[in-house]
Parts: C-alpha cells; structure tokens; sequence
C-alpha cells in the first residue's frame, strides 16, 4: 500500500514526526542551559568560600563541577529519551487500536512518522549545525583580528560587536555541540524503533 500523506493517519503521524524533531532539539538546548547555570553557581559558591583560588593558594575543586556536569548529562537526557523511544510506539498503537479503521491506521502513521521525521531532522540538525558553527567562528574572526572597520581600523576583543559575537558563540555552542548531533540520533533512534516494533503496528 502506498504512503499517501492525503490520508489522516499518515499526516498526523509526519505533523508530529517534525514536531518531534523540534521539541527533542529544544530540549536538549535547555538542559545545556539550565546545566550551565548549575555550574556558574558552583564556580561562584567555590570563589566565596575560599578566596585563595584567585591567588592560587587553594586548588578548586573542579571534581565538584565535573559531578555536575556528569550527572546533568544523564538526567537531563530523561525525557528526552524517552519522548524519542516512546512517542513512535504511542503513534502506532494508538492510531492501530483507537480509531476504526481497516487495521492499516498504525503503520501509516508510524511511516508518516518516520519520513517526515527523518526529514525534519536532518534539515534543523544541518541548520543548527552550521548556525552554530557560524556564530562560533564569527567570534574567532574578531579574536584574530580579522574584522576591521571603514577606516582599516581592527575591530577585536572589548568592542561591542566582540561583545555581541561571544553572546552568539553562547547560542551557538549548544545548537552545533549539542542539539545538533542529537538529532542524528534521533533519526537513527527513530528508525530503529519504527523497524523493531513494525509487528505491534501492523494488523
């Protein structure tokens, strides 16, 4: 049976393929956020309590901030996880046995899923990963020196457009570091529970 996306099934399935794409990617932009912010209050906690680190009398206990960042990278991916191993199960079985229907609903929408989902995926991660990677070497260009004004003059670090490239670098480490190589892996993740599971969407 052909993949039409005329059908209801097969475009609910793509609609909420691409959104999967979308919420999985900021979801994982905000973990790297709100880890960040976990280990600006570390560094600052470790700078009042022992004001010798800025005069490198005390040792920082940077096995404190490594914990944090292990432990945010396990938990903050929860959700994330399982939004992209359950929602193609939830898609299938629900489309299969919720809605009257000649028993082909499931697969069509899990295969809407996949297809547009893939998609979806590949072009933000393409999208993500160049924007970020953008905005990170446009910081470097100021750093060397590269940018200069009308008059020749260089336009480097302590400038305000040096100053406004680190707030893009700050965007666009997590969108190609981060959010952007997940959502390869969600593709892939997507693809292989769709495969392994095809018996419990077909009737």
């Amino acid at each position: 049976m052909p993949i039409n996306l005329g059908k209801v099934e097969v475009f609910v399935g793509a609609m909420l393929g691409v959104m999967l794409a979308f919420l999985f990617s900021s979801l994982a932009i905000r973990a790297v956020g709100k880890t960040a912010g976990a280990i600006i209050e570390e560094v600052r906690r470790q700078f009042r309590e022992n004001p010798g680190i800025m005069t490198r009398e005390v040792r920082p206990d940077y096995t404190r901030a490594v914990d944090i960042t292990t432990r945010a990278a396990l938990k903050e991916m929860i959700v994330p996880g399982i939004l992209a191993v359950g929602l193609p199960i939830a898609v299938g079985v629900i489309f299969r046995y919720a809605f009257g229907g000649d028993g082909n609903e499931g697969w069509l929408a899990v295969a809407g899923m996949l297809m547009v989902g893939t998609i979806g995926g590949v072009l933000l991660a393409t999208y993500l990963n160049n924007a970020g990677g953008a905005w990170d070497n446009a910081k470097k260009f100021i750093e060397s020196g590269g940018l200069k004004d009308a008059d020749g003059n260089v336009i480097g670090k302590g400038s305000e457009t040096h100053a406004a490239a680190v707030v893009g670098d700050t965007v666009g480490d997590p969108f190609k570091d981060t959010a952007g190589p997940a959502l390869h892996v969600l593709v892939k993740l997507l693809a292989t529970i769709t495969l392994v599971l095809a018996p419990l969407f077909i009737s």
